[in-house]
């Protein structure tokens, strides 16, 4: 698996537990860095519960919830599944077809009441943002320049990308993902002093040389992500948690309250760190499913789960932070087993939540897929 699946864990490691109120971080950050190692048991009872670890903003619900009532109960092995359950420590996992639940299960101590940390499934829902903001008129063109709204990057190797190149992760920008690199830059991004009234991330990625031309390579960048939710706060005058609150959270039906970690400047990170109920990541899918009438644009949806980059794996590619599969699937993925994977031929949303053992591993993830594989084909 590569360096990039661990963008959601190091933005994690770099950038929580800093609050926005002036205080010693010292001892959050070092929490932070060890969210990659924190023992199974930690993992178990901290993923549910991060907001007591670090600081964020509600992402509040309200409004009629989108019902997801029983349909029929998906043919399905009791004995394999609970199987993959074990094996890829699943705390919870639902499959929605046509709007109707098929499949609802949770484990580790994990129920539907509770939350999960998604990591870079965030990603999806920043991106998502995006989109109403365009319906909203706050951004006229995804070919308008990242420097329009964030006028700091003029003159930076950002000078010229476009908001569609940061949406794929194609800016030609110079990045290190690496995590096993203490010097990369999504270790470093959060850790530089900042100047007073600056943004940290904008002050970080200002500084990046030009790799190539943009639009011509992608390259998995977490910080880019950070800057879209910049760009997206500049331009509505709104904290993302609250503009996620108006646009998705209610429009969508939401059932629960959602955390979103905030950096040091007490702006949400929206490379990563929301932290959502089983279902309501199952009604993101829904509402991607559906097209989001409403909230973005008519084709936002079709556009950003198509394949705008190639990722130099057979089958698979990039969208609008989303990541694209065989048989016109699309999802939104992070670490440690966080996933939402739509099939539209089939109508079928499946989200996952867990615990696994490792950030990411290959065989990991294609035990998974193959998993995911068959449950859609239950779903027929």
């Amino acid at each position: 698996m590569k360096t990039w699946m661990l963008a959601g864990a190091l933005a994690l490691a770099t950038i929580t537990g800093a609050p926005a109120a002036a205080q010693d971080t010292s001892g959050l950050r070092k929490v932070g860095a060890e969210v990659l190692f924190w023992s199974q048991e930690k993992r178990d009872a901290n993923f549910p519960h991060m907001e007591k670890i670090f600081p964020g903003h509600v992402v509040k619900a309200g409004g009629k919830v989108r019902a997801l009532p029983a349909g029929k109960p998906l043919p399905f092995s009791d004995a394999e599944l609970d199987a993959f359950i074990a094996s890829q420590h699943i705390s919870g996992l639902i499959v929605v077809q046509n709007g109707k639940i098929r499949l609802e299960r949770y484990a580790r101590g994990y129920g539907r009441d509770g939350r999960w940390t998604s990591f870079s499934v965030a990603k999806s829902f920043t991106s998502t943002l995006v989109g109403a903001a365009i319906r909203d008129g706050y951004i006229k063109s995804l070919d308008e320049p990242v420097t329009k709204y964030i006028p700091e990057l003029a003159g930076s190797g950002y000078d010229g990308v476009t908001i569609a190149q940061l949406l794929t992760m194609t800016s030609g920008v110079k990045w290190n993902e690496d995590y096993t690199d203490a010097k990369s830059d999504v270790a470093r991004m959060f850790l530089e002093p900042v100047p007073a009234g600056e943004d940290p991330t904008v002050h970080y990625m200002k500084k990046l040389p030009r790799e190539t031309a943009p639009g011509s390579k992608w390259v998995y960048k977490t910080g880019e992500t950070n800057l879209i939710g910049v760009l997206v706060m500049r331009a509505t005058r709104k904290p993302l948690a609250d503009y996620l609150s108006e646009k998705v959270w209610r429009p969508a039906g939401m059932e629960q309250d959602a955390f979103w970690m905030i950096d040091p400047s007490g702006h949400e990170v929206s490379g990563c760190c929301l932290s959502v109920s089983l279902r309501d990541y199952a009604r993101l899918g829904q509402l991607a499913l559906e097209g989001g009438k409403g909230v973005v644009p008519a084709n936002w949806f079709a556009e950003a789960t198509r394949a705008h980059a190639d990722i130099g794996v057979p089958g698979r590619g990039y969208g609008y932070q989303w990541w694209t599969y065989p048989q016109g699937r699309y999802g939104a993925q992070g670490i440690f087993g966080q996933t939402i994977r739509v099939d539209p031929k089939t109508r079928t949303v499946i989200a996952v939540s867990a615990a696994a053992d490792k950030a990411s591993d290959p065989a990991y993830g294609a035990a998974r897929t193959a998993f995911l594989d068959k449950l859609f084909a239950a779903a027929r």
